[in-house]
């Protein structure tokens, strides 16, 4: 009986025992600096957004006006679930509008 229980501790456990690696993952780094664009909205923008994503996620996304920024957001509550309240979804979008919105991409296009 003692050999069974033994050689079903070897067959199961060892196994297991042997063969579990631990596994690491590397993040690639957040954009330069890992902070946004500094302005009125950027704490709370970073703070709201980086609950889920990096900030490179932001900093990437195509250039869009108060409307598009505010259906971004929108669509973050609504699908996502993102804990973002009516009061903040304007003070993100206006942030986002104005720093990384339409207008600062002509202001920071090379002459």
């Amino acid at each position: 009986m003692k050999r069974v229980i033994v050689l079903s501790f070897l067959i199961l456990v060892i196994p297991f025992a042997v063969f579990s690696v631990e596994k690491k993952i590397q993040l690639p780094p957040d954009h330069p600096f890992g902070k946004l664009t500094a302005g009125p909205g950027s704490e709370l923008t970073e703070k709201k957004c980086g609950l889920c994503h990096s900030t490179d996620y932001i900093v990437r996304q195509p250039r869009g006006d108060f409307k598009r920024w505010q259906g971004v957001v929108t669509k973050m509550i609504k699908v996502y679930a993102a804990p973002i309240d009516e009061q903040e979804v304007r003070t993100i979008a206006d942030y986002l509008a104005s720093a990384y919105g339409t207008a600062a991409a002509e202001t920071t296009k090379p002459k």
